[in-house]
C-alpha cells in the first residue's frame, strides 16, 4: 500500500551566489516565455506585428502579476497591508528585517482578474480592436503558462492538498511531515494540459475560433471547473475570506468565472462593426 507514496524533498532553488533563484520563479519565467512563443505565432497567423507582440507582453507581465499578488493579499493575506505592505509590490520582506523572497503569494483569480483588465488597456493603447479577439487567443499561452505555475507550487511545497490514507500520495518533508497528502497542486497541472490542448485544438483546427468569445468563454469555463473541483482535496490558504455551504474561498471565487465562461459561449452575440 505505501509502493506509490511519494517523499518530496527539494532544493529551495538554484544558487546562483549573490541570491537563490526559486523554482517557484522559474516556472514563472518559463510561463512566459512560452506564452511569448505560442503568441508569436499565433499573431504572425493573425498578420500582426512584432511591435505590437512586444507591447502583449509587457502588459500581459504587468497584469498577471500585479492582479495575482493582490488577489492573494486580499483574499487570502489582507493583513499585509499594514504589517507589511511594500512586501505586496516588491520580492523582499521588511517585517523581520530585509529579506529576499522573491515573490510568494500569487493567487489565480487576481491573475485572471489582472489579464483581463491588462488585455483590455493593450487593446485600448494599442492593438484597436475588439478585446475579445486578444482574449479568445491570449488564453491559450495563459492555460499553458497554469501548468507551469502549479509545477512551480508543487516544487515549492505550497498550496498543498489534503492529507490522505490512500496508496498514492506525497510525503512533503520541508512541511517537517511524515504522512501523505494529495499532490493537488499536479492534480491542477496535469488537468491544465488538457485545457491548453483543448483550446489550441480549437483555434487552430475548428471554425469555433471565429465566434468572437467563444475561446474566452471556453477558457473560463474549463479552467475554473478544474479548479472548483481540485479545491476539495486542498488545505485552506491562509484565512478563507468566504468559506459557507461546504465550499471555501477558491471555489466561490472560482463559480462567477463558469458563469461569465457560460454567457461568452453561449449567449454573447458580438455587436456588428460599425
Amino acid at each position: 500500500m505505501h509502493a506509490l507514496k511519494i517523499i518530496w524533498d527539494p532544493s529551495k532553488g538554484l544558487d546562483l551566489g549573490f541570491f537563490t533563484l526559486h523554482y517557484y520563479s522559474l516556472m514563472w519565467i518559463v510561463a512566459f516565455v512560452f506564452g511569448f512563443l505560442i503568441m508569436k505565432r499565433i499573431y504572425k497567423n493573425e498578420g500582426q506585428t512584432n511591435e505590437s507582440l512586444d507591447s502583449l507582453f509587457i502588459y500581459s507581465v504587468l497584469g498577471i502579476m500585479l492582479g495575482a499578488r493582490l488577489g492573494h493579499v486580499i483574499f487570502y493575506q489582507p493583513e499585509l497591508f499594514k504589517e507589511d505592505f511594500f512586501s505586496i509590490f516588491l520580492p523582499f520582506s521588511f517585517k523581520d528585517g530585509f529579506q529576499f523572497t522573491g515573490f510568494r503569494g500569487l493567487a489565480s483569480h487576481g491573475a485572471a482578474i489582472g489579464m483581463i483588465i491588462s488585455m483590455y488597456l493593450y487593446n485600448k493603447k494599442v492593438l484597436k480592436k475588439s478585446v475579445l479577439w486578444i482574449l479568445d487567443r491570449v488564453v491559450l499561452p495563459v492555460a499553458l503558462g497554469a501548468v507551469a505555475v502549479r509545477i512551480g507550487n508543487f516544487i515549492n511545497s505550497e498550496i498543498i492538498g489534503k492529507a490522505t490514507e490512500s496508496s498514492f500520495g506525497v510525503i512533503f518533508t520541508q512541511l517537517g511531515e511524515d504522512f501523505a497528502r494529495h499532490p493537488a497542486q499536479l492534480y491542477e497541472a496535469f488537468c491544465y494540459v488538457f485545457v491548453f490542448l483543448i483550446l489550441f485544438f480549437i483555434y487552430w483546427k475548428t471554425k469555433k475560433s471565429e465566434q468572437e468569445g467563444f475561446l474566452f468563454g471556453l477558457f473560463l469555463l474549463l479552467l475554473w471547473t478544474v479548479r472548483f473541483f481540485v479545491e476539495f482535496v486542498k488545505e485552506p490558504q491562509g484565512d478563507e475570506f468566504i468559506n459557507f455551504a461546504g465550499l471555501n474561498t477558491g471555489q466561490w471565487l472560482s463559480i462567477p468565472f463558469v458563469i461569465i465562461g457560460l454567457y461568452f459561449m453561449f449567449v454573447y452575440k458580438p455587436k456588428p462593426m460599425k
